[in-house]
């Protein structure tokens, strides 16, 4: 071999430029072919068959390589030429077949995505937002008070809204909802059609995607949520009908001034449950959906034209789908929203309200505190709003307005509570806690940290009746029987420390019956009475009769018990004095007269009357406290026209002033207090409203005294049936040491008669005025079971009946009898004199005085 460079062998496909000459040996010329033009050589041909004998490898095998060759060398050719033809512009098109292969490979990729989005993307559960409701709280005809919770909804059913408010939101959202599916690109396009072309905005999402935005997801504006809504409302479309889709929209949807879902809107707009909506104010709450705070006409005027546009858009959608007659849609004018409508925020008495109904909702294990914070309850409660009204103007006029806080510092420190209870049902029906709740956060009615003082004494004397309880030296107590009344007099029969405690003003009565040391509120007496009957006893009457066993001081008062040292709150006392109004039968007080959520009713709890005392010793209590309005210290009471029953009260140091009364109709208790602003110390109330001192026969009685005018206004006036203990009207002598004027009976000595000793032998009636008109009265009794109960009538100039003033007189085992006729000489004003039994009766009026 030569040492020179040998030529290298041209790569397959190679070919010279050169043009070769004719007479070029052959073999130089297959140097320059392509693999498609030489043919194999022999010597090579051989070698690769192995042999022309064919004893080689690979015979057949080497025909195959050679034609793979020849079709990768023919292919070859062809791209090259179509390379060489593909030029400029016409290199940029795809063919069909790079065409046909994207489509399929896009196709792939969207089945795959969808498929795989629609496995990975479940239901989620709704959003906080979503599920917060108001507690709705109504008054018992049904108008609200109040709304709570942080988000201003109430969720109603489908069947609560209107089906013209249903059409309204359809025929401004979505008018193919019935029929389209959960995701229609359709009303995307003319949802952005209408927008472009001037005929409103619309959205180009269905109502279920909105509301799967509304109820699972949140409001921003990202894909991610965008891909969420798309899988979330074919699921859900899937799984919930259509109109359980729109009753969820309809509850999640904004629609300005704070109001989420129709209901709240409705009522933040026209003060109207979503039932009521017409289509006029249907298709404005409609057409606020899209743009809730810019079309607000009140809050925007300069939108108006803008508005109606939207309006009058959604009022002829309603015409076309057919949901409204072309004829009433020609009458419709554009229905203005209120400028405001009833405040349902926590300011004034509904603040107080609303946390005062919570407790008792959750203290009665009615609902509890979690799921009242999550919302969605429907609460009516027994409040009668004309009654609230009335209560709020009564302490206007006779306290509050009467208060200046920039001249007297101790008018800074006034306070008033109050509540009013139906006795005969126990609803609570008016209650009055302060101010206003945002300025005074404590409610007055329910708070117990003031002494209720002398109010406290008809528990004493109703626990003595009931009891048939006897003083030291064995005299049965009744409405005549005497005490001494001296100030500072030690009370007899008290095991424990020495207790003599002071009358107001220090002032002795001597003897004095237990009827009169009512009207005067003679502490010497009812403490006395209170070791008679027994401390332990009167505690119990006192729970028995509506107050809490947890009552502050109750317990372990002794003789004190009878002063009222005890802390009860004026709700306690309003319902002990409503059971007393109703024959001594107890019904615990309600507040709450219906609950619901979502519509669906709560059970309330049974409420059982019992007969916490007889009614022989409620009704001979009531006979007593009579006269405490119409003589005594509570004379500021009669402006309510109605035969009344009471009792003042004060607490030590005046740091509380107290009136509880009652009606046949209606029991209730005012109290006026003194507390520190700042400090919120107990103040005392001397010189308040300009006063040397404020006492419960003052602005307490006078609050009373309108409020249960005005509260009974246009019902009928009713008389107290009155069923006394035996003897009850008759005299007795007075005790043997005492120091006092000779007793007034006919015979000092005679015990009493016709089975007297014996509290549950016999009914005794009194007189109760049905006219009040003139000076006399007039009574007559009956038996019954051996007793007597009587209706008196003042329509004379004289008296006949008991020289107390229409009682029926004495009677026994069935009997009756007529007392003697009152013939004084005229001293003694009688004009206003209850019909206490027995002769030697009270005096007339206490010449202006008031004793607490």
């Amino acid at each position: 071999m030569s040492d020179e460079p040998q030529p290298k062998k041209p790569r397959p496909g190679w070919a010279s430029h050169k043009p070769q000459a004719a007479d070029t040996p052959d073999d130089a010329r297959d140097d320059t072919r392509t693999d498609e033009a030489a043919p194999p050589r022999s010597d090579e041909s051989d070698a690769e068959s192995g042999g022309k004998d064919g004893t080689g490898p690979g015979t057949a095998g080497g025909s195959r390589t050679a034609g793979v060759s020849a079709k990768k060398a023919a292919r070859d050719e062809r791209h090259a030429a179509l390379r060489a033809r593909r030029t400029g512009w016409r290199r940029l098109v795809p063919t069909w077949r790079m065409v046909c292969g994207a489509f399929l490979v896009t196709a792939l990729l969207v089945v795959g995505g969808f498929l795989l989005g629609y496995a990975l993307v479940q239901i989620p559960a709704a959003n906080a937002l979503a599920t917060q409701q108001a507690n709705v709280y109504l008054y018992a005809d049904g108008s609200v008070i109040a709304r709570d919770g942080e988000v201003n909804r109430e969720n109603v059913t489908l069947s609560q809204i209107s089906k013209d408010a249903q059409h309204a939101i359809l025929a401004a959202e979505d008018r193919d909802f019935y029929t389209e599916s959960a995701v229609d690109p359709q009303a995307m396009i003319r949802g952005a059609w209408n927008t472009v072309t001037g005929k409103g905005k619309q959205s180009g999402s269905t109502i279920t995607q909105q509301y799967v935005k509304n109820y699972y997801l949140r409001q921003e504006q990202t894909v991610t949520r965008k891909v969420k809504e798309f899988f979330i409302a074919i699921k859900l479309d899937r799984n919930q009908s259509k109109d359980e889709i729109l009753e969820g929209y309809l509850n999640t949807s904004f629609f300005g001034r704070g109001a989420y879902g129709i209901q709240a809107a409705a009522h933040a707009y026209y003060d109207m449950d979503a039932s009521g909506l017409d289509a006029g104010r249907a298709a404005y709450l409609a057409a606020l959906v899209n743009a809730p705070s810019q079309y607000d006409v009140v809050a925007h005027p300069e939108n108006r034209a803008l508005v109606e546009n939207r309006w009058n858009y959604v009022l002829d959608g309603m015409v076309d789908e057919g949901w409204l007659d072309p004829a009433e849609r020609a009458r419709l004018t554009f229905p203005v929203p209120k400028r405001t409508t009833h405040s349902t925020g926590m300011s004034g008495q509904r603040g107080y309200i609303v946390n005062i109904v919570k407790q008792h909702l959750t203290a009665n294990k009615i609902v509890d505190e979690a799921a009242l914070d999550a919302g969605g309850y429907r609460i009516t409660t027994t409040l009668e709003k004309d009654k609230q009204d009335a209560f709020v103007e009564s302490v206007n006029d006779n306290l509050m307005d009467r208060l200046d806080k920039e001249n007297r510092k101790v008018d800074t420190y006034v306070r008033a509570g109050g509540a009013s209870i139906e006795p005969k049902t126990g609803k609570v029906v008016a209650m009055y806690n302060g101010i206003d709740y945002v300025k005074q956060y404590t409610p007055n009615a329910t708070r117990r940290d003031f002494q209720v003082g002398s109010s406290f004494k008809p528990f004493v004397f109703a626990a003595a009746v009931e009891n048939g309880s006897r003083t030291q030296d064995g005299r049965r107590i009744t409405p005549n029987t005497r005490y001494n009344g001296d100030s500072e007099r030690p009370v007899q029969g008290w095991a424990g420390p020495r207790y003599a405690p002071e009358n107001e003003d220090h002032e002795d009565y001597g003897d004095i019956t237990v009827s009169e040391a009512t009207d005067k509120s003679v502490n010497a007496v009812y403490a006395q009475m209170a070791v008679d009957v027994g401390p332990d006893k009167v505690r119990e009457t006192a729970v028995g009769l509506g107050l809490s066993p947890d009552t502050p001081d109750l317990d372990g008062a002794g003789p004190s018990i009878a002063l009222g040292v005890a802390n009860a709150s004026v709700l306690d006392m309003t319902q002990a004095y409503a059971s007393l109004a109703n024959h001594g039968k107890h019904t615990p007080y309600t507040l709450v007269e219906k609950i619901t959520q979502n519509g669906r009713d709560i059970a309330l709890p049974e409420r059982r009357t019992r007969q916490a005392v007889s009614r022989e010793a409620a009704d001979t209590t009531t006979s007593v406290l009579k006269g405490v309005v119409e003589k005594g210290t509570a004379t500021a009471a009669q402006t309510s026209g109605r035969a009344a029953a009471g009792k003042t009260g004060t607490a030590e140091e005046d740091t509380a002033a107290w009136f509880a009364g009652y009606t046949p109709d209606l029991a209730t208790v005012v109290a006026v207090m003194g507390q520190d602003p700042v400090t919120a110390g107990h103040k005392s109330l001397y010189g308040a409203m300009g006063l040397p001192r404020v006492n419960g026969g003052g602005a307490p009685a006078e609050i009373w005294g309108q409020y249960t005018r005005d509260a009974l206004a246009g019902e009928p006036v009713s008389s107290f049936s009155l069923r006394l203990q035996p003897g009850a009207h008759e005299s007795q002598p007075p005790a043997p040491d005492s120091s006092g004027g000779p007793s007034s009976s006919d015979d000092p000595s005679a015990p009493a008669t016709d089975g007297s000793d014996d509290p549950g032998e016999g009914d005794t009636g009194s007189s109760t005025p049905g006219d009040d008109s003139s000076g006399s009265d007039t009574g007559s009794g009956s038996g019954d079971d051996g007793g007597t109960e009587s209706e008196g009538q003042d329509s004379g100039g004289t008296g006949t009946g008991s020289p107390s003033g229409g009682q029926g007189g004495d009677t026994g085992d069935g009997g009756t009898g007529t007392g003697g006729e009152d013939t004084g000489g005229g001293a003694t004003d009688d004009s206003n004199r209850d019909e206490l039994p027995g002769p030697g009766g009270l005096s007339g009026a206490l010449d202006g005085r008031r004793w607490d």
